[in-house]
C-alpha cells in the first residue's frame, strides 16, 4: 500500500475523492444521504480552490483503499497552524487491514513538517470502531480542564 497526496488537478484522482465522499455520506456514519452530483463532481476543484486543504489517498495496485480530507486551521492560543482531520474513509474490502492509521501518519508527518501545532478530528460518539482505531494512533477527547469537561462540537446549519 502507497500513501499519496492527491492532486486535485488528476480526473482520476476527481473521480476517487467524489466517489469515496459520496459512498462516506451515504453510510449511517456520515449522515445516510447521498452527496450531490454537483458536490461529486467539483469536490476535488473547490478543495483545491479553498487553499487550505490536502488529501492523502492509499493506493494498492489499481485500487484505492481510502482518503483522509485535511483543512487546515489555525491556534489562536499557539500561534500556528492546525491540520483538521475532516474525513477519514476506508473502503469496507480493506478495514481492518491497517488503511486508517497509515493515511492518518501520513496527515501527522505534513501537520508536522508545516509547524501545525496539533491535529484534530471528530467521530461520533456511536461510532466505536473508528473511536477505537483513532485512540490507538494517539488521538484522545479534547479537554482543557477535567473539571469543565470534554469540548463537544456544535453546528448551525446555514
Amino acid at each position: 500500500m502507497d500513501i499519496i497526496v492527491a492532486d486535485y488537478d488528476l480526473p482520476e484522482h476527481q473521480r476517487i475523492i467524489g466517489t469515496l465522499m459520496n459512498a462516506y455520506a451515504s453510510d449511517e456514519m456520515g449522515g445516510g444521504e447521498a452527496l450531490s452530483e454537483e458536490v461529486v463532481q467539483t469536490l476535488a476543484a473547490k478543495l483545491k480552490a479553498f487553499g487550505k486543504a490536502i488529501t492523502f489517498l492509499a493506493v494498492e495496485g489499481e485500487h484505492y483503499l481510502g482518503l483522509v480530507n485535511c483543512i487546515q486551521a489555525f491556534s489562536t492560543f499557539k500561534a500556528k497552524p492546525i491540520l483538521n482531520i475532516h474525513d477519514v474513509i476506508v473502503v469496507e474490502s480493506a478495514r481492518g487491514r491497517g488503511v486508517a492509521p497509515a493515511i492518518m501518519n501520513a496527515a501527522e508527518a505534513h501537520a508536522r513538517a508545516t509547524g501545525c501545532c496539533k491535529l484534530t478530528l471528530e467521530v461520533l460518539e456511536g461510532n466505536a470502531s473508528a473511536r477505537r482505531a483513532y485512540e490507538k494512533i494517539g488521538y484522545t477527547p479534547y479537554e482543557l480542564d477535567p473539571e469543565m469537561g470534554r469540548a463537544m462540537f456544535w453546528h448551525k446549519i446555514l
